[in-house]
């Protein structure tokens, strides 16, 4: 298992396949990470034991939402929001990454139709 270190506790890759990602963290009471997004990444995080503060900063209205998670708990971040954790206590989380592909993902430069 390769496990980085990081200020807050440290994180393990489980899987990287395609669209999807899952790290296990095991985070430190007190301990927080950096205030960030994700360009096209959806971030759940579901707690498996101990409680994980997460604060997100809400792009389709003025307001800024904190969830408590306790264990088996989840919530999610979505794409191009702003946000951290915050670890009141020792905590073993997952964070589940995902991209969703977009049905109005297509720009046409014609119309098409028949030659018949």
């Amino acid at each position: 298992m390769n496990i980085q270190g990081k200020i807050w506790g440290k994180t393990s890759p489980l899987f990287n396949k395609n669209n999807v990602e899952i790290h296990r963290i095991e985070t430190q009471k007190n301990g927080f990470c950096s205030k960030h997004k994700h360009e096209h990444k959806y971030n759940l995080f579901y707690v498996e034991s101990g409680v994980l503060k997460v604060t997100v900063w809400k792009n389709d209205y003025d307001l800024v939402d904190s969830t408590i998670l306790n264990q088996n708990e989840s919530t999610i971040v979505k794409p191009g929001e702003y946000h951290n954790f915050e670890c009141p206590e020792d905590a073993v989380v997952y964070e589940i990454y995902w991209t969703e592909l977009s049905e109005s993902d297509i720009i046409r430069e014609t119309v098409g139709g028949n030659n018949l």
